[in-house]
């Protein structure tokens, strides 16, 4: 069947396409820029743009290198809103130069609670998980996530990720003293049990940061950091502190340790793991805080945790070295001002899988 349409309908769908047509045209030109137009643009305001790039724009890109720093005085004061100008960035002792940088990061954070729950804990925990409670009421915002993990013989996953903060407050409160039994396991986590045969029953601190760090950070893109509440003593695990740190580095995890603990659980002797984690965190770009078995000292802790995850500065930079060979890089950062940098000190260029 043939029919004709009127002359002026004609005219205007034809009118019609041809605006349609212009319009996809343009469109298409403005996601596809020539080369030469593009180098001719402003550099000014194209360098000023890049800059505060967020790093989740550009995650999928595996040559750039993010690091999240907290910026100090000589008395551990936090001090904001540095301009990129103040910092020199060097890998390996080779000067580097800023792609990203941001003086205020806003970008979700990540967080894990891992509790102690071994004998030595027992009259800390309670203190542990009501003022711990009261910290993940405090730090999560819209999009963050947490997970809670407890470890004693055993290591186990409590909550996996989430933004509620009752689920996360249950978790906390769910976590019993445990000496005894039969080793634990990280449901969810694909660690699988934790073997502790042949070795002392204790606390599998060095397995819960690897298998956090590993199974749970490693997946996970924007800021991460893990909080140790314990008495930093480890016995029995599996991994040595060594692998524990590398795990946190290959996850880009900034680990803090409270140290909690009943001081007359130990006797004369007192307890001796504060060294190894002033290395955990050194390395990692966190801090250990010492808090004894006192509420107030862990409520002041908790607090200072919180402002230094939403004070930090974040560069991104692509190395000079492009070769990904699993090897280990120092990362250098510097204040022209010899102001203190709280930074993990490298990263491990792991290849492309």
């Amino acid at each position: 069947m043939h029919f004709t349409l009127p002359k002026s309908i004609a005219v205007w769908i034809s009118a019609l396409v041809m605006v349609c047509s212009s319009a996809v045209f343009a469109q298409d030109v403005q996601m596809v820029p020539d080369q030469q137009d593009r180098e001719s643009s402003n550099k000014s305001q194209q360098d000023q743009e890049e800059d505060q790039t967020p790093a989740a724009t550009f995650k999928a890109n595996v040559d750039v290198v993010q690091l999240f720093f907290n910026v100090k005085d000589k008395k551990g004061g936090l001090i904001p809103n540095l301009p990129k100008d103040n910092f020199e960035l060097l890998e390996d002792g080779k000067p580097q130069t800023v792609k990203y940088f941001s003086a205020d990061s806003n970008l979700p954070l990540t967080l894990g609670i891992l509790i102690d729950s071994s004998a030595s804990q027992e009259r800390v925990l309670p203190m542990e998980q009501e003022i711990g409670g009261a910290f993940l009421s405090q730090v999560l915002r819209e999009k963050d996530m947490a997970f809670v993990l407890d470890f004693n013989i055993g290591v186990s996953l409590l909550q996996d990720f989430t933004g509620n903060v009752r689920r996360l407050k249950n978790a906390l409160n769910s976590v019993k003293i445990d000496n005894g039994g039969q080793v634990g396991s990280m449901p969810g986590m694909g660690g699988g049990p934790v073997p502790t045969m042949g070795t002392p029953k204790g606390t599998l601190l060095y397995d819960a940061v690897y298998l956090a760090s590993h199974d749970q950070m490693g997946q996970q893109v924007d800021r991460k950091a893990m909080i140790l509440l314990t008495d930093g003593v480890d016995q029995g695990s599996q991994y040595k502190i060594n692998d524990a740190i590398e795990a946190a580095q290959k996850a880009d995890t900034i680990v803090y340790v409270l140290l909690c603990a009943d001081r007359g659980f130990y006797g004369f002797g007192g307890y001796g793991g504060a060294g190894e984690m002033k290395k955990m965190t050194a390395e990692t770009g966190g801090r250990v805080i010492e808090v004894g078995n006192k509420p107030e000292k862990l409520k002041a802790a908790f607090d200072q945790i919180s402002q230094e995850l939403r004070s930090q500065y974040y560069i991104g930079y692509v190395p000079t070295n492009p070769a990904k060979d699993g090897g280990y890089r120092k990362v250098d950062i510097r204040s022209k001002e010899q102001y203190k940098i709280q930074a993990r000190s490298g990263y491990y260029a792991i290849p492309e899988k």
